[in-house]
């Protein structure tokens, strides 16, 4: 018997204790009614819902600024407190949560798609932030917090049921033997990614000189002269009809999320009366330019997106003298570009003008198709999920959501 179930057969004979999240702390919310002036010249740091989508640990060394008042430092982070991520693009993201498990060296504030968990004493007594980290990612507990989404285009937590979801309570001996297991898998992952994100490094170092094309001839191009470019929608989900049996894949950062950046499917489909005649065709590229910024794909077939992508359609003039391939690889300069011109809000998002005017070098189509085969080389060595670094962060991830889920699963408390 491992030592886990030692403790809880001497402890919890009857069972865990279980507590309605409402019942184990107060609300508080994020920061709201900031105009675009309060987020040119803050002076303090705040965390978006992508922070919060990203780091079960909350990222306390963000980079965003926000103006904050007098009257709204009650709101200031604090160690042990639950971030939740109140609205979302995507249902999967909907009531995602980070734990503070760390004393914040500053300031530190939630934005307004966000709201804030703060634990009574006598429950901040009785958890371990760490074990938090954890049960919050659970698959069941993810199942809940799914059951009070609701939404169409975009998707919000219904708070009310959010707060009578109910957690365990094992003892706090109990807590700290699973995070000391489940933090291992963390740490193992971690060396993995840092092992990967430096190769990652080399091949975007390598990849940056390519793009230079020093010594080579080549001509260079505002994105508006090579392509037209239009965003995406969400048709109506009052609709059952667009949703039903259809064959349009329709694309979220979600695929990129699980399938990559070259796709030629969907892991939704909209029917083609529902696309109103704007079906993007095949060879397309999708950049993401609000909310999740700097992320694109290369789209093989004809196809839809969401709002949150701008779609870029290579012009006719241009077809026999480009290769998608190549402005596919310069899109990860587009993507840095983007990322480094955001108009900073409640809502992220990429000037449409800035991003017209981002310039690609083109050289010749010989030139092109050699540093495309250059760069797929690469990428298949920092990439491909069946071989190397990646494969083995897959399976060491699939191990820690396996023995997660076992651990956190408890017996509730009966009456007996």
């Amino acid at each position: 018997m491992s030592r886990i179930s030692k403790l809880i057969k001497e402890k919890c004979l009857n069972g865990i204790e279980y507590k309605k999240i409402g019942d184990i702390g107060k609300t508080f919310t994020g920061l709201s009614g900031k105009s675009k002036i309060d987020f040119e010249k803050g002076n303090a740091r705040y965390i978006t819902y992508l922070n919060i989508y990203n780091n079960p640990s909350a990222n306390l060394e963000c980079d965003d600024y926000v103006s904050v008042h007098t009257s709204e430092k009650q709101n200031v982070i604090k160690y042990g407190d639950i971030l939740v991520a109140g609205s979302s693009e995507n249902l999967e993201d909907s009531g995602m949560i980070s734990v503070v498990t760390s004393v914040p060296k500053e300031d530190i504030y939630l934005n307004s798609f966000c709201f804030g968990l703060r634990l009574h004493e006598e429950y901040l007594q009785k958890y371990n932030p760490q074990f938090l980290k954890h049960l919050f990612r659970d698959i069941n507990f993810r199942k809940d917090i799914l059951n009070c989404s609701f939404g169409v285009t975009r998707f919000n937590l219904n708070k009310q049921k959010f707060l009578n979801i109910k957690i365990p309570i094992p003892p706090i001996e109990v807590q700290d033997e699973i995070v000391k297991i489940l933090n291992k898998f963390d740490e193992l992952e971690a060396e993995l990614e840092a092992e990967l994100e430096a190769r990652k490094s080399q091949y975007e170092l390598y990849r940056g000189k390519l793009f230079n094309l020093n010594g080579k001839s080549f001509e260079t191009y505002k994105l508006e002269d090579l392509f037209d470019t239009k965003n995406g929608f969400t048709p109506s989900k009052s609709n059952n009809s667009f949703w039903t049996k259809g064959t349009v894949p329709w694309f979220r950062m979600e695929d990129i999320r699980k399938n990559g950046r070259i796709l030629n499917d969907a892991i939704q489909h909209v029917t083609k009366e529902a696309t109103k005649g704007n079906l993007f065709p095949a060879n397309s590229i999708i950049v993401s330019t609000s909310a999740t910024i700097g992320e694109h794909a290369l789209i093989t077939v004809p196809f839809l997106s969401n709002q949150r992508f701008t779609c870029m359609m290579l012009k006719n003039n241009f077809k026999n003298i480009i290769s998608m391939k190549y402005i596919y690889y310069y899109c990860f300069i587009l993507d840095e570009y983007c990322r480094n011109n955001v108009q900073q809000g409640n809502f992220n998002s990429v000037n449409a003008n800035t991003f017209k005017n981002f310039e690609f070098k083109i050289p010749t189509l010989e030139e092109q198709e050699r540093i495309v085969n250059i760069l797929d080389k690469f990428d298949k060595l920092i990439n491909d999920i069946s071989e190397g670094l990646p494969a083995e962060i897959e399976l060491r991830r699939k191990q820690y959501e396996y023995y997660r889920n076992k651990l956190l699963s408890f017996e509730e408390v009966t009456n007996e």
